[in-house]
């Protein structure tokens, strides 16, 4: 077990590493000297660029070492929206198709969701939302009753951010594949939490993102399978194979290798099996103490193995986790003018309102130890009793 996080000193337990990690003290350090010392410009011929050139290309190699990518295959991006942005329009744009259609499922990621939308509405384009079931899962055969002559690209994430659904992304690029198209996985809450490989999933395109893995916001990758061909979204000198110019951050970068590095020591290591093994300890003292009332939100696998969505009868999400400060984490709903609403996600699964109003999802990472999980169920349980 790595020592504990200083940022957690004094603070409430963190069940909230879905929505964003801690940066890990590791990553700092790495990233450090190229904020001070190795200032220079990665293409710049001279001395003062080499260090910081060989240091993204470091970089590159163990955020494609992460996914089983070629490292001239990893495109470094802004955020996991950008690297979102770029794959969908940029293969939609590249495509040179009439009416370009495309396909996704309606519990994506608003930036694949609203980018979505951008191409229809400014392109032209026709997009298909396919439903989920009750898990949250797409059935393959939807997908393939969908394609049609015009389809130039399949968006479907690996791993829902509030229930950690895994959807079966080999099986959908494979049918993707075999009609002609291009097949782009949003990996955000998967990558550094179960093991990936681009090359044995067929898929085309994958996002990475830095702040879902212990690196600082502000750096994500996008894999960009070679052969495939891209409309820039930012134009300019040619940098990151012209795919996004900018002159590059080479700190971020950086971070995002190391953090990569780490997690993929992690997975070699069964750290994944630790979580999961929490996780499922807290989930069977909710439901032992409070028999009959708690439900599983989402599929019970295949899931991530750091996610546990559920719903408590008899109290809302955001009530219980105002009665308990000593926990941070998250629900589904949004709170719009004081009224909450239920997860758009949850919704689409077929979930009542009610059910929905009461989701929690707990999500543990890096740092969680079994005395946090047992206190939070103890907070948890004592709180669901009395609200």
């Amino acid at each position: 077990m790595i020592p504990a996080h200083p940022v957690f000193a004094d603070g409430p337990l963190y069940l909230d590493y879905n929505a964003t990690t801690p940066v890990d003290p590791r990553v700092a350090e790495a990233m450090e000297p190229y904020l001070a010392r190795w200032f220079g410009n990665p293409s710049s011929g001279h001395a003062y660029g080499a260090e910081p050139k060989q240091a993204l290309e470091r970089a590159r190699r163990q955020v494609a070492a992460l996914i089983g990518a070629r490292a001239d295959e990893i495109v470094f991006t802004g955020s996991g929206s950008e690297s979102d942005n770029l794959a969908i329009r940029g293969a939609v744009l590249a495509a040179e198709t009439d009416r370009p259609h495309l396909i996704t499922q309606i519990t994506e990621h608003p930036a694949v969701l609203e980018t979505c939308r951008a191409l229809e509405r400014l392109h032209g384009a026709d997009v298909t939302y396919l439903p989920v079931d009750h898990h949250g899962l797409m059935d393959p055969q939807d997908l393939t009753a969908a394609f049609t002559p015009r389809t130039v690209l399949v968006s479907v994430m690996a791993a829902n951010n509030e229930t950690g659904a895994l959807q079966p992304v080999s099986e959908l690029a494979r049918i993707t594949r075999a009609h002609g198209a291009l097949f782009h996985c949003d990996a955000a809450q998967a990558a550094g939490k179960i093991p990936l490989d681009v090359t044995a999933s067929g898929v085309d395109l994958m996002t990475v993102v830095g702040h879902k893995m212990y690196a600082p916001k502000g750096i994500a990758a996008l894999y960009v399978r070679t052969g495939v061909t891209l409309e820039p979204l930012v134009y300019g000198g040619g940098q990151e194979r012209g795919l996004r110019a900018g002159t590059e951050n080479v700190a971020l970068a950086t971070a995002l290798g190391t953090a990569a590095q780490l997690a993929a020591d992690d997975l070699t290591d069964g750290d994944h099996h630790r979580i999961r093994e929490l996780r499922d300890h807290l989930h069977s003292r909710l439901a032992a103490a409070l028999p009959g009332r708690v439900h599983l939100n989402g599929p019970a696998e295949p899931r991530l193995p750091n996610t546990l969505n559920v719903s408590i009868d008899g109290v809302r999400g955001h009530e219980l986790l105002t009665a308990i400060p000593e926990i941070a984490a998250s629900t589904g709903s949004a709170c719009h003018s004081g009224a909450h609403t239920p997860s758009p996600v949850l919704s689409a699964m077929g979930l009542d309102t009610d059910r929905s109003l009461a989701a929690l999802r707990l999500s543990l990472g890096r740092w969680s130890t079994p005395d946090d999980i047992n206190l939070a169920a103890d907070l948890l349980i004592a709180a669901a009793r009395t609200t």
